[in-house]
């Protein structure tokens, strides 16, 4: 769309802004600030596009990640103009809004699928007003906050508003209108009637989804959002003789039950958009058929008036109804697809459960959820092959789990695993929790202390969910301080197993001393490719020969500084990628409590003394090192770096070169040629200049950032223990003497983690089976730093190291294939195909207990995910039972799939069923009828 002339006023390619964008960076952190401080509903938040907003960011000296960049620091204003970014000129938003989108009212509908963070940015009112005084542009794209949830309150900013088709049936004409789904009917009732020009005590509003009647709407304090009117859906307005009086009633399932509090939720706040259509995936009125057979594609809605007890007709079968996407809802409906074809709740949920609907369960949801997805399985199983519109349904997610609510893409996962645990909990037979106070092992026998932990966990948790989808699993914790054993034991719902990479990485990592000890050395050695830097480093100590008493402390080095240490053993490898330069700097263990001295190198330009244009002369390899004692002077700490330089001072002899050549690592040439009489002996070694301990290095104090710089005296002194952080960071200025003295080209150069070599060789696909996920499930491991331990022995938190086993199995175990992986630098999907078994998956070898019950599972479902984070879409496969035969649920769209097909790369979430052994089905009652009357 056209953006008008924003008066951006520039002279000369001069800003005429009142402000420096040192200014305007501390202007807008005040202001974001403030907002936070004062949330509540309503208040005002402006969509900008990211591309235009990163500009700013570079310009005021953030970079990518919200850190202050080093141009922008107030002590250089006066720095170079090619090291400052450009302003960004006019705001502009004109990539993310429709073309055309201008409704009656002005307002302005945003590009569908985008994100935020990757496409726009939420910003505060206040902070938009100064945005847009500095630079103008536009256009303006308010949006509302609201707070989201019944129990668990979340703000959230409503950056898609509902947008309904309004639908007049006097001349067939339609209208958009945009409101929010926190708006009232009432609202609604004004905005149409003053769109068409009609009185409203004349009009009559239905919702009219899927161009069909449901129900109609009432200028009432109900919210759009509990009239279940979803986004792009049609209203149909009709005229009527003013005196008639409407006999239309209520949805004849919105049942309006009293609501109970929960805890709050422990984030407050949440920005929130996202996108209203499916990834490309259509939920219109017309039926989008993909080849072939497809059974349930009929989009004729029976959800909020769909009598659940109508028979389903002679011949038909049941349990193939698809569920229509309701914009983004494929994860939601994958998940539930998996659940309503598990045996035993489908068995659970169409008999008479009302008595055990817990409305007391302060954990719970006052029934209402589960009455919600027992009136939905109903649908399912009774509406032979019709698709239905999981509305109501939906609704009542959105008031329990916000988190769920809008039209954002979420994951199944996390669906399933609210929806199992709300179900329990408004199933709940127990009706008065008792208190039950916990006992230690205390060496009893497992088999004891397992019966007495179930006991007390049915004592307070009985629901149907319990009974069949939770087992239990043995926890050990040993502190690795005082050798303390910890054993639990506690209950599960599903198992998140990891996925263990069999594919190998080479890397090549470079090893510096700290003590000066030796040459930097680079090595390359091979690692899983989805392992952590516990296993980067264990593989180095062996290359490198590193002694008992020493360690490697791993850091990426990026234009000539170190831009992260790499302290995290569980920190997975897919962090580094391999175009990175990683060193590794091997050092005593006893180092570990003294303060560390980080040594920056510059080429110090004889005639330069202007140390604010020093960033640029940076080079090489900083190095890493530890000062003793607890007060150090200047004087020790140039000793300390002569050391750690000595291995790189310049020989008579070819020795060192040649070693240094071997190994790739020298740079062109700095090296001066040998005398032809001390080539001929490698052993009789001896230094240019023996006087260099004489020689006075130019050093400098700097901080963190390497932005200042002090001469360092030899006098200064330094208490270790006032020294923040324990770093101290020096730069050694570089003259003719030190590049006469040392060959810094054992600096420079370092090679990548891994450089990539063309080949025609095609590399085979990764492929891992189940078992191995679970075999690394299982696998010991140390806790990650932010998840300590408290040690009941140390009376401290310490990082203990956990084994869990597997102790008791549920008749529904659910395996969750950890495909999403969150670090601390980038996200990432792993689509390795898992190779599981569809009949006959035996568990007993990862089983501790062995208690005589069948440990065979049977494949019934199935939960997909294809592409990649951020979006993507879900599907399901789920097997009839009765029928023994597959079937592929895409949204609305239901069809046979043959067995060997249901396995791939997509699998996210399995579920499987024990097979019964005959001597328990014997045993068991007879089964009960699934019709439903």
């Amino acid at each position: 769309m056209t953006i008008h002339d924003s008066g951006f006023m520039m002279e000369n390619g001069v800003s005429c802004l009142p402000c420096t964008p040192e200014e305007e960076k501390r202007i807008v952190t005040e202001l974001k600030n403030e907002s936070e401080r004062n949330l509540k509903e309503g208040n005002l938040y402006f969509v900008i596009s990211s591309r235009w907003f990163r500009r700013w960011e570079r310009y005021v000296g953030i970079d990518a990640d919200g850190n202050l960049n080093h141009s922008s620091d107030t002590q250089h204003t006066n720095m170079d103009s090619s090291m400052v970014a450009e302003m960004p000129g006019p705001i502009n938003n004109s990539d993310i809004v429709q073309n055309g989108s201008v409704c009656n009212e002005n307002e302005i509908q945003l590009c569908r699928m985008l994100m935020e963070g990757q496409d726009y940015v939420l910003v505060p009112q206040k902070v938009w007003e100064k945005l847009h005084e500095w630079y103008k542009g536009g256009p303006a794209l308010p949006r509302k906050m609201i707070l989201q949830g019944v129990y668990h309150r979340n703000f959230d900013v409503e950056v898609y508003p509902l947008c309904l088709n309004l639908i007049d049936s006097r001349d067939e004409s339609q209208s958009v209108i945009l409101l929010s789904r926190k708006a009232l009917v009432s609202e609604l009732f004004q905005r149409a009637c003053a769109l068409r020009g009609i009185e409203q005590n004349k009009v009559r509003i239905w919702d009219y989804f899927n161009r069909r009647k449901h129900a109609q709407l009432f200028a009432s304090n109900k919210t759009l959002e509990e009239s279940n009117l979803q986004m792009d859906q049609d209203i149909l307005l009709e005229q009527v003789d003013g005196r008639q009086s409407s006999t239309f009633g209520m949805d004849s399932t919105g049942n309006e039950l009293a609501l109970v509090s929960m805890e709050p939720s422990r984030s407050s706040f949440t920005i929130a958009g996202g996108p209203a259509l499916s990834n490309g995936h259509s939920f219109g009125y017309k039926s989008n058929l993909y080849p072939g057979s497809s059974i349930g594609s009929g989009l004729t809605d029976i959800g909020d008036s769909f009598d659940a007890y109508n028979s389903v007709r002679k011949g038909e079968t049941r349990g193939l109804s698809g569920l229509q996407n309701l914009g983004n809802t494929c994860f939601m409906n994958s998940a539930l697809q998996c659940l309503v074809h598990t045996p035993p709740l489908v068995e659970y949920f169409l008999k008479d459960y009302s008595d055990e609907i817990n409305t007391q369960n302060p954990l719970g949801m006052q029934g209402e959820l589960a009455l919600a997805f027992g009136e939905l399985l109903r649908k399912l199983w009774s509406s032979g092959q019709t698709a239905i519109a999981p509305r109501v349904f939906k609704g009542k997610l959105a008031r329990f789990a916000p988190q769920f609510s809008g039209y954002n893409q979420h994951d199944s996962q996390e669906l399933l695993a609210f929806l199992l645990d709300g179900l329990h909990e408004d199933l709940n037979r127990v009706k008065q929790k008792p208190y039950i106070e916990m006992k230690d092992a205390d060496d009893r026998p497992d088999e004891e202390v397992a019966a007495e932990s179930w006991k007390n966990h049915k004592a307070r948790n009985d629901s149907i969910i319990v009974d069949v989808c939770q087992g239990q699993y043995k926890s050990t914790l040993v502190c690795p301080v005082c050798s303390k054993i910890s054993i639990t034991f506690d209950p599960f719902m599903y198992l998140s197993l990891p996925l263990p990479s069999t594919i190998t990485r080479t890397m090549t990592v470079t090893v510096f001393y700290c003590d000066g000890s030796g040459l930097p050395m680079p090595y390359t050695v091979s690692v899983l490719k989805n392992c952590f830097c516990k296993d980067l480093l264990l593989a180095l100590r062996t290359a490198c020969c590193l002694k008992t008493d020493e360690n490697l402390l791993l850091a990426e080095v990026y234009e000539n500084k170190i831009c992260r240490y790499l302290e995290v053993p569980l920190e997975p490898l897919v962090s580094i990628k391999d175009d990175e330069h990683i060193v590794a700097f091997r050092y005593q263990k006893t180092g570990m409590e003294k303060t560390k001295l980080v040594i920056f190198h510059r080429w110090q330009e004889k005639s330069t003394s202007d140390y604010l244009n020093s960033g640029k002369e940076l080079f090489g390899t900083p190095l890493v090192t530890y000062l003793e004692g607890d007060h150090i002077s200047g004087a020790d700490i140039e000793t300390t770096v002569s050391e750690v330089l000595s291995p790189l001072k310049r020989m008579h002899s070819s020795a060192k070169s040649r070693i240094g050549k071997e190994n790739d690592f020298l740079s062109d040439g700095l090296d001066e040629p040998c005398s032809s009489s001390d080539a001929h002996s490698d052993e009789n070694v001896e230094f240019e200049g023996t006087l260099s301990t004489d020689l006075s290095l130019r050093l400098h104090l700097t901080d963190d950032r390497i932005m200042t710089f002090k001469p360092l005296k030899k006098d200064t002194l330094f208490e270790s223990g006032k020294i923040f952080g324990k770093i101290l960071r020096v730069v050694l200025d570089w003259t003719d003497k030190e590049q006469e003295l040392y060959d810094a080209s054992y600096l420079k150069d370092l090679p990548e983690v891994h450089k990539a070599v063309f080949t025609a060789k095609k590399t085979r696909q990764e492929a891992i089976s189940l078992s191995s996920c679970l075999d690394a499930f299982l696998v010991e491991e140390p806790l990650g730093p932010d998840d300590m331990w408290y040690c009941p022995r140390c009376k401290e938190h310490r990082q203990a190291v956990k084994k869990l086993d597997l102790w008791m199995l549920p008749e529904i175990i659910v395996f969750h294939l950890k495909r999403f992986t969150y670090g601390r630098y980038l996200k990432n999907k792993i689509d390795t195909f898992v190779n599981f078994p569809i009949h006959n998956l035996d568990l007993s070898k990862h089983v501790l207990n062995k208690d005589g019950q069948s440990y065979k599972y049977e494949l019934y479902a199935i939960s997909n995910h294809y592409g990649g984070l951020g979006g993507g879409h879900y599907t399901a496969y789920a097997k009839l039972i009765e029928e023994n035969r597959w079937y592929h649920f895409d949204d609305n769209h239901v069809s046979p799939v043959n067995e060997s097909d249901i396995k791939t790369s997509a699998a996210y979430l399995l579920f499987y069923k024990r097979v019964r052994r005959e001597t328990e089905m014997e045993t068991e009652e007879p089964s009960h009828d699934h019709s439903v009357s």
